[in-house]
């Protein structure tokens, strides 16, 4: 597969502008290129798409996509990144794709990474189009799907759709912030309590929010248990800013949780919850990780 003459797509190491009232979705995979386990992260936001491949060490070989309205015919194309000395390819075909307002594309679109004339990761519905088009043959060991990382913003309500795990259907999730009268003006009201809904449902409930601005609990979503944990203690003492951590993690694929408390929460805390393995070993965890910014 060589790259196509004409299309000056730019890769570089820079990631996109996380702030308030900007949406950004990370998707982090698992797969086997060049003899060990990596991690292949795809990044959207608005106009942009990041890919990131790790490498020994700390290292990532990253590109960036451009696909601002004007650049339809950077929509599809095909670029290589080094990784640890060897070449993988990254394909994508976005001209039809279909948003209908999501950060990521919903349908009609594929991004392929081949490495040695196999494909070992394909996002999107267009699989079947990414093999044709690539010349390539499925890798022989799937790609997992470890952790999806989401940035919403909202004055007091923040809604995403959500899916724990590789397979199975979107989710409608909900997160809120009340007063004890049931109204949602301030966060400085009398006893905050915090809302967690999905498909309108209510699944978690915390009252005192501003004593209990940090914890976890497990609750069930049809027949799969998570694990929840919150932490919204800017969202009550800090004047600049700042965004509330949400991680839901299911339980079956987590042995580490019961290591895990109510500590301070940051974005490495997921990757302590799946553990070393996912570096070295096959992986089974996956964790849903939003951080939910809190604007004026």
């Amino acid at each position: 597969m060589n790259d196509q003459v004409g299309i000056p797509v730019c890769f570089s190491a820079e990631d996109p502008v996380v702030r308030p009232g900007k949406r950004v979705l990370m998707m982090a995979y698992q797969t086997k290129i060049a003899d060990q386990i990596r991690l292949l992260t795809l990044t959207w936001c608005k106009n942009l798409l990041l890919v990131s491949i790790e490498e020994k060490g700390e290292g990532h070989s990253q590109g960036k996509v451009e696909l601002k309205p004007w650049y339809f015919w950077k929509k599809q194309g095909s670029r290589h990144l080094i990784v640890d000395g060897k070449t993988v390819e990254v394909a994508w075909d976005l001209r039809a794709a279909k948003f209908n307002g999501e950060t990521e594309p919903i349908s009609d679109y594929y991004v392929a990474f081949v490495y040695e004339n196999e494909v070992v990761l394909v996002v999107g519905d267009l699989k079947k189009e990414a093999f044709r088009k690539t010349g390539c043959r499925p890798a022989l060991i799937d790609p997992i799907l470890v952790s999806r990382k989401e940035h919403v913003s909202g004055r007091r309500k923040f809604s995403t759709r959500a899916k724990f795990g590789e397979k199975g259907n979107f989710f409608e999730l909900s997160i809120e912030c009340k007063n004890d009268n049931g109204s949602s003006n301030s966060f400085d009201g009398v006893d905050p309590e915090l809302e967690i809904k999905i498909d309108g449902n209510l699944a978690l409930n915390v009252k005192h929010l501003q004593w209990k601005f940090r914890g976890n609990q497990s609750i069930w979503v049809g027949e799969i248990e998570l694990q929840v944990y919150w932490d919204v203690h800017d969202w009550f003492f800090n004047t600049n800013p700042r965004h509330g951590l949400f991680i839901f993690i299911p339980i079956f694929s987590s042995p580490q949780l019961s290591s895990l408390s109510s500590l301070p929460l940051s974005a490495d805390i997921a990757d302590s919850a799946l553990g070393e393995k996912g570096r070295h070993g096959a992986l089974s965890g996956y964790c849903l990780v939003i951080y939910a910014w809190k604007t004026a």
